[in-house]
């Protein structure tokens, strides 16, 4: 299992790319997380802003297009997008190859 992760800056912005990603079939299962706040270095200064926390559970074989399909439709100008490989349930690992492309 693949966890790729972004922030978006609000529920409904995460619950769109969510449920896109769900219906292109490169996510089986997507987690959103609000009430974070991100400080980050922009622009030569560190900005503020709430954010919203979005995991996408994939297969490994979804990666690539899963990651493509975020940087195409996030709103986010550069959206930083990471994955990390993940150890689960055979049974867990079957359903999200059935469920992704």
């Amino acid at each position: 299992m693949i966890h790729v992760t972004t922030t978006c800056p609000d529920a409904p912005s995460a619950e769109r790319l969510a449920r896109a990603a769900l219906l292109e079939r490169v996510a089986a299962c997507v987690n959103i997380m609000p009430g974070l706040r991100s400080l980050y270095h922009w622009d030569g200064g560190i900005a503020e802003d709430d954010e919203v926390l979005v995991i996408f559970k994939t297969a490994e074989t979804a990666r690539a297009a899963l990651v493509a399909f975020i940087e195409a439709e996030h709103p986010y100008d550069l959206p930083v997008i990471t994955w990390e490989k993940l150890e689960t349930t055979p049974e867990a690992a079957a359903w999200l190859a059935r469920e992704t492309r």
